[in-house]
């Protein structure tokens, strides 16, 4: 007896443990929604056609002709979707199916079905599916990605604004540097994805609707003086899409490795963020808070991993796994066309996913995230080495010889602790007041303007 698909039974853990993490693409990147997008394209390109001018014998449409088409668009479920899947099983053709659906659905209504020879007049299918793809990552971006990336920098940002004063010991190469604030570094990660979100908002989403080698060939065989590049400019335009200048039988697909791309940068900012959280918990910089219920470790009771910020390495480096690939396969495509792209296509919400899946978890880890301040506060304390560089700056400003040098000869290899820094302040032929300043200055104050850089984080409201 074969395995019913349930999320136990599922082969990818995207249908599978990660299911209730997916549920909003699903309607989008589906079987059902590439049906449900084709269907879309179908009746769209037929009203297209009905309102043209130049092209009499279809239309145009009354106003409850185009609510009857309006309305097999809106009532389209997973029903219905059934259907043209089991017209499938007869066509063994997925955009054929759509084309025969849509007839029979509209032999009910004389006005349209009197026309039914001019739905997918001119196409190829991909004329049908290059279009629904576009609607799926088009939906994809604006109602999925963009409004979880907008999430992850809210709650990033607003790690920046709640701890822009919480001073902390940098480390540059690993090693004890010039100190900062827990915020600012956390700023830093949210600058960088607001741009990287905004390039992604950029990416153009482009379509063809030009038949089968992308000449009107047999639209203009049809209809001679109509304006096809126009015809299809605004049909195209009017799904909130951009037309392809040129293209062979198939849209290149190269927007389409733009957005991927941008998605990637996203995602290799949240790979960076997730390492440095995890070490910053590791050092003891941030605690976790508990949850009721929880296990850390099976075996060793205290722990409190840090497995929200791993899952989402995790599943980061398996989505920019997968759209790296789409990304380099999909512009390719042999001479006018080949069919390499056809299952590789169906694969365009799989990366999108796993991204999902560690957005979802990387917002879930940053709200368990609580500053420690005496773990930080001791690491400052441990290292008044890192002052340093401020006074070997200000011994510079004020012309001593070999300030660097004899700041190298004080600290390098050594442990300093604060009587040390300021024996070594007080024999400085420096002015009174110069010392003064410098023996004030403890680790902790020697943070520069990075609380001002923390305040200026985007996001902040969870």
């Amino acid at each position: 007896m074969a395995m019913q698909l349930t999320a136990l039974s599922a082969i990818s853990p995207i249908d599978g443990r990660y299911a209730d993490k997916t549920w909003d693409l699903r309607e989008i990147c589906s079987e059902y929604g590439l049906i449900r997008y084709r269907l879309i394209v179908e009746i769209r390109w037929l009203q297209a056609l009905a309102a043209e001018p130049d092209i009499p014998d279809v239309g145009p449409f009354s106003e409850q002709a185009d609510a009857f088409l309006e309305r097999l668009i809106a009532d389209f479920d997973i029903n219905e979707g059934q259907q043209v899947k089991a017209i499938e099983d007869t066509t063994n053709h997925d955009v054929k199916a759509v084309e025969y659906y849509l007839r029979n659905k509209i032999k009910a209504v004389d006005e349209i079905a009197h026309v039914n020879e001019f739905i997918h007049f001119g196409c190829t299918s991909e004329d049908i599916n290059n279009l629904a793809y576009a609607q799926m990552l088009r939906d994809a971006r604006n109602d999925n990605l963009l409004p979880a990336i907008d999430r992850v920098i809210a709650a990033i940002g607003a790690l920046a604004h709640d701890y822009a004063d919480v001073a902390m010991l940098s480390r540059t190469h690993g090693q004890s540097a010039s100190p900062t604030t827990l915020g600012k570094e956390m700023a830093v990660f949210a600058q960088r994805l607001a741009r990287q979100r905004a390039l992604l908002a950029e990416v153009e989403i482009f379509g063809k609707m030009n038949g089968a080698v992308g000449n009107y060939n047999a639209h203009l065989a049809a209809y001679p003086n109509a304006d096809w590049p126009a015809i299809a400019a605004r049909f195209i335009r009017g799904m909130d899409l951009e037309i392809s200048p040129a293209t062979t039988q198939i849209e290149p697909h190269d927007f389409i490795a733009e957005f991927f791309h941008a998605v990637m940068r996203v995602n290799t900012v949240l790979v960076d963020f997730a390492r440095d959280v995890w070490g910053y918990i590791s050092l003891g910089y941030f605690k976790q808070s508990t949850v009721e219920g929880e296990i850390g470790s099976s075996t060793m009771p205290h722990k409190v991993n840090p497995i929200d910020f791993e899952n989402a390495e995790g599943n980061l480096g398996l989505a920019n796994a997968i759209m790296d690939h789409l990304a380099a396969k999909l512009p390719i495509s042999r001479w006018q066309r080949d069919l390499t792209d056809s299952t590789v296509l169906r694969n365009l919400g799989v990366g999108l996913a796993h991204g999902g899946v560690a957005y979802a978890s990387l917002l879930k880890g940053v709200r368990k995230l609580e500053a420690n301040p005496e773990r930080l506060a001791a690491d400052l304390d441990a290292n008044w080495i890192v002052l340093a560089e401020a006074v070997q700056t200000v011994m510079r400003v004020r012309g001593i010889s070999g300030a660097y040098e004899q700041l190298k000869a004080l600290t390098r290899g050594k442990v300093i602790d604060a009587d040390a820094m300021h024996t070594f302040i007080d024999g400085l032929d420096i002015p009174a007041d110069d010392k003064a300043r410098l023996r004030a200055m403890r680790p902790q104050d020697y943070v520069g303007n990075a609380p001002a850089q923390a305040r200026a984080a985007p996001g902040g409201a969870v």
